[in-house]
């Protein structure tokens, strides 16, 4: 996942954001996870501000481990994918996400 996203990085100019989800991630793990992430300069806190923040970007961000997300936190990133036009998820996890627009690549 790493060497993809770097490869991938020079496609958006605000770069790439790679998380890995170890254990059961809600909203506020997944915004306090984001807010940690080197290439993310500034991650305002609440899952609000956090995503009028993402809105406004053109990044890529990789969610290894995204079967650990809860049915909340999709909920999340779906409302986020919806006012965030730049913002692109790369997932890797044992099952889709089901987002609208969603493309699968099994492996």
């Amino acid at each position: 996942m790493r060497e993809m996203a770097r490869r991938l990085t020079s496609n958006f100019c605000d770069g790439v954001a790679v998380v890995t989800l170890e254990y059961a991630c809600g909203v506020r793990e997944l915004v306090g996870v984001l807010g940690t992430v080197p290439g993310i300069p500034y991650l305002p806190r609440g899952s609000a501000n956090a995503a009028s923040w993402l809105a406004e970007r053109d990044m890529l961000l990789v969610l290894d481990g995204s079967d650990r997300l809860t049915p909340e936190a999709l909920n999340w990133l779906r409302a986020l994918l919806a006012r965030a036009p730049g913002l692109r998820i790369l997932a890797a996890g044992r099952y889709p996400l089901a987002l609208e627009q969603e493309r699968v690549h099994r492996l």
